[in-house]
């Protein structure tokens, strides 16, 4: 598939977008080598405990002993072999090729409590990797990571030398321990300004769906929470009772479901340990965590009792969710998919065109996905604009996903925000009349001299 701009305002976004990131990357984040390298020596002793941990069990001693050479417990391949060849165990998930599969999610839903030790080295292995990266990247204290735009498909931008995008963030010892490395120049602070529902707005936007229109223009509606009481059979949501569920239904229904993926999948991913369920049958997954016995009590007495009962029950749901509730977005889709095999490209608001070989995923999600990131790039273009304009101390360092990450002088703080609100949220709209629904950011900040792991919401 190629990609490419067909639009003088597509290319001077891509060229102006390259230039600014330039600067971001001259500029630098600055990093603790000090505490990296401290850290990676703990981590190291902390890696080989948890390996002995392992070695030491009733699972590590009969895989070694089924084996015919040496084991190395770092070696999908042999894992593999031993669970599903061995053991006979059935895998909840196949690779690509057919083969069972040793990923984390597939391993934990095999409900082996031994193979935890595991699960925790390679988590530290993986944090020791990114300090790993820091330490090897840094010129004299700061990290120059590059930003690329030419290397993603769905036009996204990607980030290598050291790649911070790909700091973990639903897992907060390591999303805490690596970003507790990344500091803003001394006396400075930290700010980073983050598109809210980047994605869902700009689909919005590009399908014109009615109901998600409304959604994000009555700031009383909430699409999360009425899909948590569809999905959970709640008479009503509320928020100091039912919030787990509500991230349920956001992160493990809504989002799948717009990005393509299916009630089946959708029913094995949520599903996990529900309290007192009986006989255990929720442990498939790795999703939502409910320990409350009122909540497990609410599921028992509306017949959610097993993953079976689940899936079909989230089966009528997704039928409801795309014949009725956006049912302009699933007609959409389809007219998208036509035109696609009929013309072989589809173009995007801001003047990109997808050619070759797509399937139907593609079809709906490319779009979407990168007049996002557009969205992002045309802000950090103009307040990088300005930045320079002003001759602000402050400085762009860099852009993780749907968020620019500014080095902040305290004195210039309001200021700041105040033109990257206003660029992010008003002039955007005005600059692209494609853009139909109110755009919002997020905004958190640490303090002087404080990590990128010590950051609060600003209101």
């Amino acid at each position: 598939m190629s990609t490419n701009p067909r639009s003088y305002e597509a290319f001077t976004l891509i060229h102006e977008g390259a230039l600014a990131f330039s600067r971001a990357e001259l500029q630098g984040i600055r990093v603790d080598v000090e505490y990296v390298e401290n850290k990676k020596a703990h981590l190291l002793r902390k890696i080989e405990r948890i390996r002995e941990q392992f070695k030491s069990t009733d699972l590590f001693k009969k895989w070694q002993k089924s084996s015919e050479t040496e084991v190395n417990i770092d070696s999908h391949v042999q894992l593999a072999n031993y669970l599903y060849s061995v053991k006979k165990i059935k895998p909840k998930k196949l690779t690509p090729t057919g083969r069972g599969s040793t990923d984390e999610e597939a391993l934990s839903q095999l409900n082996i409590p031994e193979l935890l030790p595991l699960f925790e080295a390679k988590k530290y292995k993986k944090i020791y990797d990114f300090l790993d990266g820091f330490s090897r990247e840094q010129v004299n204290g700061y990290l120059h990571p590059f930003f690329n735009l030419h290397t993603v498909v769905s036009f996204r931008s990607s980030m290598d030398s050291p790649n911070l995008q790909n700091i973990p963030k639903r897992d907060s010892e390591m999303m805490t321990i690596c970003r507790s490395a990344l500091y803003p120049r001394p006396g400075h602070q930290l700010l980073e300004i983050d598109f809210s529902g980047a994605e869902v707005r700009v689909a919005a936007c590009i399908t014109k769906d009615s109901k998600l229109i409304e959604y994000i223009k009555n700031p009383e509606s909430d699409m999360h929470a009425d899909m948590a009481v569809q999905i959970f059979k709640l008479d009503s949501y509320d928020k100091t009772k039912y919030k787990v569920l509500r991230q349920a239904a956001k992160n493990g229904f809504v989002f799948p479901e717009f990005y393509g993926d299916y009630f089946g999948n959708c029913a094995v991913n949520m599903a996990c340990t529900w309290g007192k369920l009986p006989q255990g049958k929720w442990k498939e997954g790795q999703g939502i965590e409910i320990g409350d016995t009122f909540l497990a009590d609410h599921l028992i007495s509306k017949g959610l009792i097993s993953l079976k009962k689940f899936t079909d029950h989230l089966e009528k749901i997704e039928h409801d969710f795309w014949f009725n509730r956006f049912s302009e977005y699933s007609q959409w889709k389809d007219r998208w998919w036509r035109a696609y095999q009929k013309y072989g490209y589809i173009d995007t608001p801001v003047g990109f065109r997808f050619n070759g070989l797509m399937g139907r995923k593609e079809t709906w999600n490319y779009p979407v996905q990168a007049s996002a990131f557009h969205c992002l790039l045309w802000s950090f273009i103009e307040i990088d604009k300005v930045m320079r304009k002003e001759n602000w101390d402050s400085r762009i360092i860099s852009q993780i996903h749907d968020s620019i990450i500014i080095d902040v002088n305290p004195e210039e703080l309001d200021h700041v925000m105040a033109t990257a609100r206003d660029i992010m949220c008003n002039k955007l709209v005005e600059a692209w009349k494609w853009i139909i629904v109110p755009i919002d950011v997020e905004m958190e900040l640490c303090g002087v001299d404080k990590s990128w792991a010590e950051k609060q919401k600003v209101n």
